[in-house]
């Protein structure tokens, strides 16, 4: 049985949303940035901290990160700044 969802590589970037890092006070520089972004197909792609090593020990029960995922940590500014940018559904 194949997974219910998975990703795909082919969408494009759409737009930003919420403010960029650099708007925030997130990054001194560009390469290095959190951000989130809508892709073509309506999923949404989070650049952060993969912290899943550091983590993996400590997941609350029930959550696991497979073995193709990564668990990230973005700024909670950044995701804030999102909010207007999110659909409700």
């Amino acid at each position: 049985m194949g997974r219910p969802w998975e990703a795909d590589a082919d969408a494009g970037f759409v737009r930003r949303l919420g403010r960029s890092p650099q708007e925030l006070g997130l990054t001194s520089g560009s390469e290095s940035c959190p951000d989130i972004w809508e892709m073509d197909n309506g999923d949404v792609a989070v650049i952060g901290r993969d912290v899943t090593a550091l983590v993996a020990e400590r997941l609350p029960e029930g959550v696991s990160v497979g073995p193709d995922e990564r668990l990230v940590i973005i700024p909670r500014s950044l995701l804030a700044a999102a909010k207007p940018d999110m659909p409700d559904a």
